[in-house]
């Protein structure tokens, strides 16, 4: 008798977003603009300064990445973001982020360095949409159908040589693009980094567009990180520069608070923050709490890489 074991992310067919829904959003969201008036929404503000990618959307669902739970909105989503380059508040307008011409370095310890063009990258690059939670450090997560392409191609095409240890990621660093960086409390400009054998993982996605069409600005057009299994200040956002690096990288958050913001920063419910329980979690758009699960749920796929972590480096903050 063949007896199959269903995936912690995975969702019954009854479960999922109607595909008519899905692919109508565009309209419904037309809709409350119109009604609500243009200024209504203006977290929607896209990438779309002589974008040529936009045609490549929606793009092909990879079925292998799925969720337990349903999808949060949208216009939720687009209301509740982190991005202190433009504010501390969660809603908040990133209009003045300017994505065209927009180049990505890639440079350090490999054999094919070289800047890529923003659209040059993500047209060489397979891009996929993938259902995958995200869970924030302060207590709050969000699932959310991202499009992009697996890191580990971006990490083929720059060759590293045997000595790269990490990859470190930099996002652009313009005050007068991004009035968030006139503050002296941050370092600007945002760092972030990885091991390499992190950024090989199957899950380690790099993002050019979510809910079926290119970056919205609010959610770090046009490239930016997405790692499920860690909290998400490691996804850095609106990246300009990936680095191949044989030391360990000092990421922004670490460098202002690294007892509250470790390198690591893998999601475990057992280990709270110094200031707040991570036992559990609110879904965006929920007032309901929900159990944190260990890696996020992806511990199927993430927990080898850390078997041989010495734990007194705080492997899960």
């Amino acid at each position: 008798m063949l007896i199959k074991s269903r995936k912690s992310w995975d969702i019954t067919e009854n479960q999922a977003t109607p595909e008519h829904l899905f692919l109508n959003r565009r309209g419904l969201l037309g809709a409350g603009a119109a009604f609500l008036g243009a200024s209504a929404l203006p977290q929607f503000a896209l990438a779309a300064e002589e974008d040529i990618t936009t045609s490549l959307y929606p793009a092909k669902r990879n079925d292998a990445y799925t969720l337990d739970r349903p999808l949060t909105p949208e216009a939720a989503n687009a209301s509740y973001n982190n991005f202190y380059e433009y504010s501390t508040d969660k809603r908040l307008n990133a209009d003045k982020l300017m994505t065209r011409p927009w180049m990505v370095k890639v440079d350090g310890m490999v054999e094919a360095a070289k800047d890529y063009g923003i659209d040059d990258l993500i047209k060489s690059m397979p891009l996929e949409e993938r259902l995958y939670r995200h869970r924030c450090v302060e207590g709050w997560s969000m699932t959310i159908p991202w499009t992009g392409f697996p890191l580990k191609a971006l990490v083929a095409a720059a060759k590293p040589t045997s000595g790269a240890k990490y990859v470190r990621f930099e996002t652009f660093n313009n005050p007068k693009m991004a009035p968030g960086q006139k503050s002296p409390v941050y370092p600007w400009p945002y760092i972030e980094a990885v091991t390499i054998e992190e950024a090989m993982n199957d899950l380690a996605f790099v993002v050019t567009g979510a809910y079926g069409h290119t970056l919205a600005k609010v959610h770090g057009a046009p490239l930016r990180l997405a790692l499920p299994w860690k909290y998400g200040f490691k996804s850095i956002k609106s990246i300009v520069k990936i680095s191949f690096v044989d030391k360990r990288p000092v990421s922004l958050w670490e460098s202002l608070q690294a007892s509250e913001y470790g390198f690591w920063a893998n999601v475990n419910p057992d280990v709270p923050h110094p200031r707040w329980s991570q036992a559990t979690e609110t879904p965006v758009g929920s007032n309901d709490r929900r159990p944190t699960l260990l890696f996020n749920g992806y511990g199927e796929q993430v927990a080898s890489l850390y078997k041989n972590i010495d734990k007194s480096e705080n492997l899960y903050r």
